[in-house]
């Protein structure tokens, strides 16, 4: 995290419960907006935001829905998609903030998954009408075959190099 400009997203998917806390109070100070993968009271509990997988049950879903419509714009929600109708519907549904549509490029976190490519993933991500980040083998080599009407990027090893070396 200490590579990662202000404003940027992390999503803490299977911390140990007692990490959790440490990581929340070390994103804010650091000025960077932090989302619980799965788990709608963890994410309350360290007011961060909260992050739905896309093929996998959410804990906590109901209170964090019930939180957030309390206070507008204060929890980000976001989703994960792999383009299908099912998830476009969940999305119409809960109004996420954003989705993270993936696999943009083939990716070693999933090897064998096939790759959407960018014409096809511009195609699903306009016909989302949400803002979606790339995400699935993004790393700063292929920023230039990022579609440009991708929100932003997401990685899960692949932006490990220092963001000040990223391509301008």
């Amino acid at each position: 995290m200490e590579h990662l400009p202000r404003g940027a997203g992390v999503v803490a998917r299977g911390l140990a419960p007692g990490l959790l806390r440490p990581v929340a109070l070390l994103a804010r100070r650091r000025g960077l907006v932090l989302l619980v993968a799965g788990d709608g009271r963890a994410a309350l509990a360290v007011k961060a935001g909260l992050h739905l997988p896309d093929r996998r049950q959410s804990q906590g879903l109901l209170p964090f829905l019930i939180a957030r419509r309390a206070a507008p714009g204060r929890l980000i929600l976001s989703m994960a998609t792999h383009g299908g109708q099912r998830s476009a519907a969940r999305a119409r549904r809960l109004r996420p903030d954003c989705l993270f549509l993936s696999p943009l490029f083939p990716t070693q976190s999933h090897p064998g998954a096939p790759a959407l490519d960018a014409l096809r993933w511009a195609v699903l991500a306009r016909g989302l009408t949400l803002p979606c980040m790339a995400l699935g083998g993004v790393t700063p080599a292929r920023f230039g075959a990022v579609p440009r009407c991708a929100a932003g990027v997401a990685a899960i090893g692949g932006l490990a190099t220092p963001v000040a070396r990223l391509p301008q």
